[in-house]
């Protein structure tokens, strides 16, 4: 039987590749081991409803401090993805068949924890036919009805390889807030992620816009990969010519040899400056520091986007 605790298990596609040295990491990223009392309530609670989160399984650095808050971001459809993107540190291989019980699951255990605001995402699963995107909805719905004063953010897949209608059907579900990430730029994806299109994610996210123009839309990049500040800024302006309202940007890290190398580590001036850049290329909502991730301090990053539409807007 296959232990997704083995690297070699987890990752098989990238076990015949040659280690990539793993630079020591500058004191501006590292972060303490998790121990409080409110982290280990958190982790209780996703193991009595036998939920699997993003933070554990692509090795978030900031699990500590959010578990700590009962802040958690739950990943549905599995554990393992249909893709082997060289930076992700999620397993690859043929994932079971859905859980029906799954939102339903998911649902109790974001009203147990009294979230607010909840970040919902999934592994790719490119062996259904609509990509998973009925097991959102059905989630997003069940999360309405135990927890209706909880505001729902989804990080979804590509749905890639579906029909126009796997995106209508999640929109349609009317999450609050629809992130989708780009995760570098254009260069990069045939070595970082090549079971991707750069313009296909790019268009997905003009597509919510379209679909519903209320709903806020989020997206993010690593850097350190490779790429350069003139393509970081060129994936500024695309994401803005696509309606994007919130863009996050954090610092690579290599979660084993076997993954993409860290070209370097951006300093914590580089990112104030992508900061200030993005915010004068019109983004309502910026996170840009090396700890960011998609759904770090996401709840009260949503407070202020809508604050910061309201503002746009002349209401506030």
């Amino acid at each position: 039987m296959r232990d997704l605790k083995i690297p070699g298990q987890r990752h098989p596609e990238k076990a015949h590749r040659a280690d990539q040295p793993q630079p020591k990491k500058p004191d501006w990223i590292r972060v303490k081991a998790p121990t409080s009392a409110g982290y280990r309530q958190t982790r209780d609670i996703l193991r009595s409803n036998r939920l699997v989160t993003v933070c554990e399984e692509a090795g978030c650095p900031n699990v500590g401090e959010c578990w700590s808050q009962g802040h958690a971001t739950m990943m549905i459809m599995g554990d393992i993805c249909t893709r082997g993107c060289a930076f992700c540190n999620i397993a690859t291989g043929r994932p079971e068949a859905l859980d029906v019980f799954e939102p339903g699951r998911v649902a109790h255990a974001v009203e147990t924890l009294g979230l607010r605001h909840v970040v919902i995402t999934s592994v790719d699963r490119d062996d259904l036919a609509d990509g998973g995107a009925e097991h959102f909805a059905q989630t997003i719905r069940a999360i309405r009805h135990r927890a209706p004063q909880t505001t729902i953010e989804v990080l979804t897949p590509d749905f890639l390889k579906c029909g126009p209608q796997a995106l209508e059907t999640v929109v349609e579900a009317r999450p609050d807030v629809f992130n989708h990430n780009l995760e570098t730029v254009p260069a990069l994806y045939p070595s970082v992620r090549p079971g991707a299109r750069y313009f296909h994610s790019l268009r997905l996210l003009q597509r919510v816009k379209e679909l519903d123009p209320a709903m806020f839309t989020k997206s993010g990049i690593m850097v350190g990969l490779g790429e350069n500040a003139q393509e970081v800024r060129q994936v500024m302006d695309d994401m803005r010519a696509a309606d994007v309202d919130f863009l996050t940007i954090g610092q690579y890290l290599q979660p084993t040899p076997k993954h993409h190398r860290v070209d370097r580590f951006v300093t914590p001036e580089e990112f104030a400056a992508y900061e200030k850049a993005a915010y004068g290329k019109g983004f309502l909502m910026v996170s840009a520091t090396p700890l960011t991730r998609s759904s770090y301090h996401a709840g009260e990053d949503f407070a202020r986007l809508r604050e910061a539409r309201r503002a746009r807007l002349g209401l506030s």
